[in-house]
């Protein structure tokens, strides 16, 4: 095989980012199955609110990243959520915050809560501080509302699969985080509005923001809903000059979404991020086989097979006969 295929299929499998979405299970334990419009299950929950849609989410940031770095942590807690309702096509509303720690990291953490918040211009209208000595603790919360929604369920066979990201940045040497805050600024919140664009356009049939489990990881989760499968050229994902396809995988970047779209509006799609300054290409087809599949220089890899495996176990009736995780371990929400 292909050293470099070899290398990305190594990589998934020992992702530890998505080996943890296996944990998300437990909450189709507890709460039992649901559709996507009621949750769980995509980026944000969809609540009918008379003739509108307002979409609701939330993120726990990693406390590893919180304790090396709590300015970060309170910027990651914005951009996670502005990119959920983002992915379903949506505009975000507002934002409130949930902070558990000592002061002085209290304060750093909400620093970087107003400092993403106001390149995105998102209010931020309320939240909880308890301040703690023992491990910090920090999460948020967003509304917004859409029109469509760019539900993974109606992910299907014959959609081509497209990625944007912003390349601008640094990838951290401590976290697999390409950070474009700095880089990008403001111009970030004109970035997430495309989405919601491409999907009033009727352009995009669904989407999920690039996470921790990475480009390769986030796609196996928007397929896992319909159970299709899809084959990646990998040679067509985008990335930043001087890294490695194996490592760019994996990363969490600032500004990154796969969409599934029809064949003839890939062009204004494409078209739509390159206006931007975006990188984003077309980087595959989806298909029925359940399969996801990566291509490099004429040699294929199976990375994972849905009708017998789950990444989250939320949203999808089980198969027949036994369902598996790709693996199992940490929790990497």
């Amino acid at each position: 095989m292909n050293d470099s295929l070899n290398e990305v299929a190594a990589a998934f499998q020992a992702s530890a980012a998505l080996r943890g979405k296996a944990s998300i299970g437990l909450v189709s334990e507890v709460f039992g199955a649901a559709d996507w419009l009621h949750g769980p299950g995509d980026d944000t929950a969809v609540v009918e609110c008379g003739n509108e849609r307002v979409l609701v989410a939330g993120e726990a940031i990693w406390p590893p990243f919180v304790q090396a770095d709590p300015f970060g942590a309170g910027i990651a807690s914005v951009v996670a959520n502005v990119n959920d309702v983002a992915a379903m096509g949506g505009r975000a509303l507002a934002l409130v915050d949930q902070v558990v720690a000592t002061e002085e990291v209290a304060r750093r953490v909400l620093e970087g809560i107003r400092f993403a918040a106001g390149i995105y211009g998102l209010p931020v209208v309320g939240g909880h501080l308890t301040v703690w000595g023992g491990t910090p603790s920090v999460s948020a919360s967003i509304v917004g509302r859409v029109a469509r929604p760019l539900a993974s369920s109606s992910v299907a066979a014959g959609q081509e699969c497209l990625v944007a990201y912003c390349l601008e940045g640094t990838i951290r040497k401590d976290f697999p985080f390409l950070s474009s805050i700095n880089d990008r600024g403001a111009d970030l919140a004109g970035d997430v509005g495309v989405l919601a664009e491409l999907a009033d356009a009727g352009l995009v049939a669904a989407a999920k923001d690039v996470s921790m489990a990475g480009t390769l990881g986030s796609l196996a989760m928007l397929l896992e809903p319909t159970r299709c499968g899809a084959v990646v050229d990998l040679d067509r994902i985008p990335k930043p000059a001087g890294v490695r396809l194996a490592d760019w995988v994996l990363v969490f970047p600032t500004y990154g979404f796969l969409m599934t779209a029809a064949a003839d509006d890939v062009a204004v799609v494409r078209g739509r991020f390159h206006e931007r300054g975006l990188a984003c290409e077309r980087i595959g087809t989806i298909d029925g086989s359940g399969l996801l599949r990566v291509r490099l220089d004429g040699e294929e890899a199976e990375l994972l097979d849905l009708s017998t495996q789950t990444v989250t176990g939320l949203n999808a009736p089980a198969p027949a006969g036994k369902v598996e995780s790709p693996s199992s371990g940490a929790d990497g929400r």
